[in-house]
């Protein structure tokens, strides 16, 4: 009995291509590349630090964002999806921080995305396809116990500047989510926290499961959901990897 031709593996990325950009060595965006490459995505990389990775990028610059996105069209002559994990945290209390490092936090976090997103989708939704993955932060709707407004603002702006492109984008075959972690631990970010067992061990027990976000386990599953035709009829979601820090 024949049982029809079979269907292509959902979560297969075989022939896209992705640009991730913040995948300097140590954080979320390396993870996010190496779970695309496992899948069979042709990953180019880029990051402010062009260490070990394949362009420089400001994602603040118009210019040198356009420019990475013009080169991987160049080089590869399309873009199929884009994870976007530049960022920049500032742990400073309100009444320290200036005007310029407020700005500096919302330039990166925010208006980056928005650059980024908005180069990517131009190409996404000429070609009719695409997916784009942000990533914001379980604080993205709430406040954590470190005093850092600023990042808290420019992630909760993130997801709505994410929701906002996926109406816009969406009636040409490009669907733009959110990742929001916890508190994922070693990354580059956290690994301050080293220095402090009993605010890492607060974090741990404020989750459901009882410990920290693992980078080399827990990312790559939502991430490739979003990223993958498995989320083909997903779009303009937050999608926490939290540790159900957020239903609490």
């Amino acid at each position: 009995m024949s049982t029809g031709p079979a269907r292509r593996d959902p979560f297969d990325l075989t022939g896209d291509v992705a640009l991730v950009v913040g995948a300097a060595a140590g954080g979320l965006g390396e993870r996010a590349a190496r779970a695309l490459a496992a899948r069979g995505a042709t990953v180019v990389t880029a990051d402010l630090d062009p260490t070990d990775v394949d362009h420089r990028v400001d994602v603040t610059d118009e210019a040198s964002v356009d420019a990475v996105v013009e080169r991987v069209l160049a080089d590869h002559g399309r873009l199929d999806v884009l994870v976007n994990a530049a960022g920049l945290m500032l742990r400073k209390p309100y009444d320290e921080t200036t005007p310029a490092e407020f700005e500096r936090v919302v330039a990166v976090n925010l208006t980056g995305t928005w650059l980024v997103d908005r180069a990517a989708g131009r190409v996404m939704a000429a070609a009719g396809r695409g997916r784009i993955v942000n990533l914001t932060t379980v604080y993205a709707e709430r406040v954590g116990p470190v005093p850092e407004s600023a990042y808290y603002a420019s992630k909760a702006g993130v997801v709505n500047v994410t929701r906002a492109l996926a109406a816009e984008l969406g009636p040409h075959g490009v669907s733009v989510n959110c990742l929001a972690p916890g508190v994922f631990y070693p990354t580059k970010m956290t690994a301050p926290l080293g220095a402090d067992p009993e605010r890492l061990e607060w974090f741990a027990q404020r989750t459901m499961l009882g410990r920290l976000g693992d980078p080399d386990v827990d990312l790559d599953g939502p991430l490739l959901l979003l990223a993958s035709p498995a989320a083909s009829y997903v779009t303009g979601q937050v999608v926490y990897v939290d540790g159900g820090w957020s239903a609490w």
